[in-house]
């Protein structure tokens, strides 16, 4: 089998997944070239890919390369259209992080352009493959819980300040959406498990707690509040802008409503001051009930109990073991 070689454009944040593909030891793949404008993550990427991995502050020369079979792409979300257009033009696989881009228009083009092009094409929805979630969907597959009929899920972002509004993607130009950047991932496992795809939507939400009335170019080393503001970072962290600067214009607090095509019922909500970071799922069939938790990695499994049962214990339903996913 010949082994496949990966060159990844954005070789940080992100770009930490493309460890996983770097296998020289073997016959599968490895990682042999990055571009990245920022020469640390040039040099973060050598750390780990060798030495001698080629390297280039032009996507355009990476591309150029006959060597290269398949292409990584971690950009910030307003990039990845160009990129991913580029990618696909240059005949070579593509990986591309979700979200798609930040419109649906350059959506509808990179997907004429996976037509066009024909080559193997992936979206970044890494919790597909997510322990906890693939012991769902079994189940689900397996029929324990019966027919799907409702999923909730709740996402509370304990680490949203510094995940999220102390750099770009605090502002809606540069990811439109926290549903978009970060609820991506829970609306693609919400239509995965539920077996088809929105067919209607609502949503809304607010900035509760981060933006305000700092200045823009305010970092959390020059602050007078920074001994006292809960949401200073660490000097080491490389985001330190303010998170509530004038320019930070996005929701931290949203509810999503959604109806599957196939008449399954969903909701989502997304807090990103909340005290823990916990993403809840419960997956509601016509026969039981699913519930899992994926940064514990447990899942618990609630069947219906039968008619008999039900008139015994009518305020009560029997809860199997938590069963710990391997991952």
């Amino acid at each position: 089998m010949k082994k496949i070689r990966i060159g990844i454009i954005g070789a940080s944040g992100r770009a930490i997944i493309a460890k996983r593909w770097h296998v020289p030891h073997n016959d599968e793949s490895e990682v042999v070239a990055a571009v990245d404008l920022a020469d640390s993550s040039l040099a973060d990427f050598r750390s780990w890919a060798g030495a001698d991995a080629w390297t280039s502050k032009d996507y355009r020369e990476l591309l150029k390369r006959p060597d290269i079979d398949a292409v990584g792409v971690f950009t910030p979300d307003r990039f990845h259209e160009e990129h991913a257009l580029a990618v696909l033009e240059s005949g070579k696989a593509l990986y591309l992080e979700k979200p798609m881009s930040l419109s649906t228009e350059a959506c509808d083009r990179i997907l004429l352009a996976v037509r066009k092009y024909k080559v193997p094409f992936m979206m970044g929805f890494n919790l597909r493959y997510h322990p906890v979630v693939l012991a769902a969907r079994d189940a689900i597959l397996a029929g324990r819980i019966g027919d799907v009929k409702a999923i909730w899920v709740h996402h509370f972002v304990g680490a949203g300040g510094d995940f999220y509004y102390h750099d770009w993607h605090a502002t809606r130009e540069g990811v439109h959406s926290l549903l978009l950047q970060k609820a991506s991932h829970d609306i693609d496992v919400i239509h995965w498990l539920g077996g088809a795809y929105g067919a209607l939507a609502a949503a809304f939400g607010d900035l509760d707690y981060f933006g305000g009335e700092r200045p823009d170019d305010l970092t959390c080393p020059t602050c007078d509040i920074r001994d006292t503001c809960r949401e200073a970072q660490a000097p080491e962290n490389p985001r330190q802008m303010c998170v509530f600067r004038k320019a930070v214009d996005i929701e931290d607090n949203q509810v999503v409503i959604l109806k599957l095509a196939n008449g399954v019922k969903a909701s989502y909500t997304q807090c990103h001051f909340t005290p823990e970071y916990v993403r809840h799922y419960n997956v509601i069939g016509d026969k039981g009930r699913i519930e899992f938790f994926l940064e514990r990695n447990e899942i618990w499994f609630y069947p219906r109990p039968e008619k008999d049962a039900r008139l015994a214990e009518p305020a009560t339903a029997r809860r199997d073991p938590a069963e710990r996913c391997a991952g």
